[in-house]
């Protein structure tokens, strides 16, 4: 009797071996074709968006450095980029809509910097379409930065011998280095040192233990649901203009007592109502309120209202968890000294 039971125990040992291995199996397979899914919509990012070890590009970023901190470049001479573009908030203010220190404010929320470089188009009605070309519209404009003239930043920046020494060591070419276009390209050659690797990178790289079950089901719903066909490619979106409230008005969902009709204000056709730059979704948990007016608080509201007004959807309250899961892999941080103030050091 007792050779009888070790021999069923034995039986049910490698019984129990075999199902493991047939349920490890399946489960790779699983993760297997869902990489393969999700590589058609997502790539991870790329070790760096500017040349490696080039003097040149390290002087370019360190001036950006300076200049991205620098108030001197606002009319008040009181505000700087990192007073909206908060580096030590995942690149926003958390705000509502940006403060009116400078001018009267549109009532848009403040885009994240993060990862900006992988984006093709800027401010949410995309006006600019390269990193060099959004700090000119915005210092200019009287409901951002309002400076009278690009003369008047240039004047303050020849006028301080820091800057003199390292715009030339920045564009030694130059016969003339200390000009808007440069200090221009110093800000977007910092910016792009600005990115976010995540777990979801590790993942998209073939770490198929990157993300737990839960995000893996987040991911597999967001692809299923529709969400990838606008957030996409390397930055999860960034890269096109789409109507918000293909469904429903978005007013009726995520208003926020402006009525803000969208590129149309800036290209003056109707056709371009209620248009809006699609936002890359990296560090998404961190950039709350909302959309292009901060209307809505929280990023599970914020996926319910998404799917409603764009897809027609209705999502249960697991759907929206479970993508909601996904969204929070997402998640990484820049370098850690481009987050202060280089005058604190200077």
């Amino acid at each position: 009797m007792k050779r009888l039971s070790i021999v069923f125990f034995i039986l049910l040992q490698t019984a129990c071996i075999r199902s493991n291995r047939t349920e490890s199996k399946r489960v790779a397979i699983e993760d297997s074709m869902l990489l393969g899914s999700a590589a058609v919509f997502f790539k991870s990012l790329p070790a760096h968006a500017i040349a490696d070890n080039d003097p040149e590009v390290d002087a370019k970023v360190m001036l950006g450095h300076f200049l991205f901190y620098d108030r001197r470049l606002s009319k008040s001479g009181t505000v700087s980029c990192n007073s909206c573009h908060r580096l030590d908030r995942f690149g926003m203010d958390n705000k509502r809509s940006a403060d009116e220190d400078e001018g009267n404010s549109y009532g848009r929320n403040v885009p994240t910097v993060f990862n900006a470089a992988l984006h093709n188009m800027f401010f949410w009605d995309g006006r600019a379409t390269s990193l060099e070309e959004q700090p000119g519209k915005m210092v200019l404009n009287p409901d951002e930065i309002s400076i009278p003239h690009l003369g008047f930043i240039v004047n303050r920046l020849r006028a301080d011998t820091m800057y003199q020494r390292m715009f030339r060591s920045a564009f030694p070419a130059d016969d003339i280095p200390v000009s808007y276009g440069n200090a221009k390209r110093a800000i977007a050659a910092f910016e792009r040192t600005l990115l976010t690797p995540s777990r979801f990178d590790m993942y998209m790289d073939g770490d198929l233990q990157a993300l737990d079950s839960e995000e893996k089901a987040g991911l597999l719903e967001f692809i299923n649901t529709g969400c990838a066909g606008c957030h996409n490619g390397v930055a999860l979106g960034g890269t096109s203009i789409q109507r918000f409230g293909i469904y429903t008005d978005y007013r009726t969902l995520a208003f926020s007592g402006v009525d803000d009709e969208g590129r149309m204000r800036f290209s003056g056709d109707s056709a371009d109502r209620d248009r809006f730059k699609v936002p890359g979704l990296r560090n998404v948990q961190h950039t709350n309120p909302y959309f292009h007016n901060g209307g809505v608080a929280s990023l599970d509201s914020s996926v319910k209202v998404m799917a409603k007004a764009e897809l027609n959807r209705a999502l249960t309250s697991s759907q929206i968890t479970s993508i909601v899961s996904f969204l929070n892999a997402l998640s990484g941080d820049i370098r850690e000294e481009a987050k202060v103030d280089p005058f604190r050091q200077y």
